[in-house]
């Protein structure tokens, strides 16, 4: 009685732990009972009439990893596309981003017939985007051919994820770079790019992101102006550089840090965009100099949860007191 009491309690911390977004604490659970015992687990809760377990499940054979997981995930997704439902959508976007972690070949080729099977312009954008990152994670120049026939079959529309991916699959680094600075390009569709490279940044595209800061330094007078699609831009931005934070920012020439701390000041002080500015304070507070406190402290949001973002931040900027 006690082991089955431990294992329910073992499914039940998966299922708590992933619904909750804990990803560290739901690896160590998934290796707990060890490969060959997890996997028969996670198995038995893909059966589950519950979307949370089926979920849970997902996210735990994507960490097992291997052809057998590859496959039957596949075989799964299939079968949650066919419910039509919330619980089935809601697996099938976990079933997505699992592929996207695996390492096994078979899990480009399961993306790529998701992609070839789904009906891309009826597609909610977020699901889009979550089909996006997960190919990108999975990039290969075998990608380009499907992606575009996709592509191809869209009637005209705004710029998805799936745009954006392309670009990134097609351009060098340099074509990147330059393109990323090139202002007769949509920003709505450099957005997209953002959004894509926030999943996973290679070191070599690295050096293009330079570029992306200053074409926000430029658009944003607009920003500022109006709530528009530079907004947007600003935003992707802003999330991808806050993401990969501890990577990324000590990669960057004094040059750029100070940009980006120009930018941050800038956006800090908007009160209709309130979203950038959240990010903005937050950013600051790792580029940022200790005579920018007063400034997030005069600009701070009268809503007690988004003034502590920049009561936290100015706090983090002030130097300890001298003992």
């Amino acid at each position: 009685m006690s082991r089955e009491l431990d294992l329910e309690q073992w499914k039940d911390a998966l299922v708590t732990a992933c619904k909750f977004g804990e990803e560290e604490q739901a690896r160590a659970l998934v290796l707990k009972p060890g490969p060959r015992r997890a996997r028969a687990l996670l198995e038995a809760m893909m059966e589950d009439e519950e979307g949370l377990v089926r979920q849970a499940a997902a996210f735990g054979l994507g960490e097992l990893g291997g052809t057998a997981s590859a496959r039957r995930l596949e075989q799964q997704l299939v079968r949650e596309e066919a419910r039509g439902d919330y619980d089935g959508d809601s697996v099938a976007e976990a079933i997505t981003q699992a592929l996207g972690r695996l390492k096994d070949a078979g899990a480009r080729s399961s993306l790529i017939r998701k992609l070839q099977r789904s009906s891309v312009g009826a597609m909610d954008p977020a699901d889009l985007c979550t089909m996006a990152r997960a190919l990108w994670r999975r990039r290969h120049l075998e990608l380009l051919p499907p992606v575009r026939k996709v592509l191809e079959q869209l009637t005209p529309t705004a710029p998805t994820a799936l745009h954006g991916l392309l670009m990134l699959l097609e351009m060098t680094p340099e074509e990147l770079r330059r393109w990323a600075q090139d202002m007769s390009i949509p920003p709505e569709l450099k957005e997209e790019v953002l959004s894509v490279l926030t999943e996973d940044i290679p070191a070599a595209l690295v050096p293009t992101l330079p570029s992306f800061i200053s074409t926000a330094r430029v658009l944003l007078e607009t920003t500022v102006r109006e709530e528009g699609a530079s907004s947007s831009y600003h935003q992707a931005l802003l999330s991808l550089l806050l993401r990969h934070r501890e990577y990324l920012l000590p990669l960057f020439s004094p040059e750029t840090c100070s940009d980006l701390r120009s930018l941050a000041r800038t956006l800090v002080t908007t009160t209709t965009l309130i979203n950038c500015a959240i990010r903005a304070a937050v950013l600051l507070q790792y580029v940022g100099s200790p005579e920018d406190a007063d400034l997030l402290l005069a600009h701070r949001p009268a809503e007690p949860i988004l003034a502590k973002v920049f009561d936290d931040a100015a706090q983090a900027l002030r130097p300890p007191p001298v003992q």
